[in-house]
């Protein structure tokens, strides 16, 4: 990073000109690195008070922070640091307005579609509507787990799949009392899911 210095540079060592030229470099890696970047540090004196202004050309935009403190390097030290913060915002910025257009579902419940009357009947299988970015409407039905069902050992929940032509069947397992899903694969095998 090209760093240039103006004002009172009488009161600035030659060590602390190479650790503010270090940080900033480190300021141009937060940038994205490749680009050369170019810096304005103004220092001035005030009485016992030391001030450090920063200016960073950055493609567009310059951002420009101060700092104030009885020490020149504690004053350069904190415009640095609200420079930091001025950039990691701008690179936030850059990075979520890149992206592409959002990919939104909106869920809907069975209730909210059709509000049930007082008195009626709620109905046994629930669901909600899942409508996709592109228009198309799927329903996500819920599968009640927590039913009263016995725990069953696996060759019962196999049984059970294979008797009644199930495609998946949810169940609690009877040795391990987890909660299993036996899923029947394109192929006719059983794939099995424990939690």
């Amino acid at each position: 990073m090209k760093v240039t210095f103006a004002g009172k540079l009488d009161v600035l060592v030659p060590a602390h000109r190479e650790k503010v030229e270090r940080k900033l470099a480190k300021l141009g890696k937060l940038l994205d690195g490749r680009q050369e970047y170019s810096a304005h540090v103004i220092l001035d004196q005030e009485r016992q008070l030391h001030r450090a202004e920063i200016t960073l050309h950055m493609h567009d935009h310059d951002l420009v922070a101060t700092g104030e403190a009885p020490d020149l390097l504690t004053a350069v030290s904190s415009a640095i640091e609200r420079l930091e913060r001025q950039v990691l915002k701008l690179r936030e910025k850059w990075r979520d307005s890149k992206r592409g257009p959002e990919k939104s579902v909106r869920i809907y419940t069975a209730q909210q579609l059709m509000p049930e009357e007082e008195g009626s009947a709620v109905e046994e299988d629930e669901y909600a509507i899942a409508e996709l970015a592109d228009g198309r409407q799927v329903k996500i039905f819920w599968a009640n787990h927590r039913a009263e069902q016995k725990p069953l050992t696996l060759e019962e929940a196999v049984y059970a799949v294979e008797e009644e032509g199930l495609d998946y069947l949810i169940y609690r397992d009877a040795s391990t009392d987890r909660l299993c899903v036996l899923v029947r694969r394109r192929d006719g095998h059983l794939d099995l899911v424990e939690a």
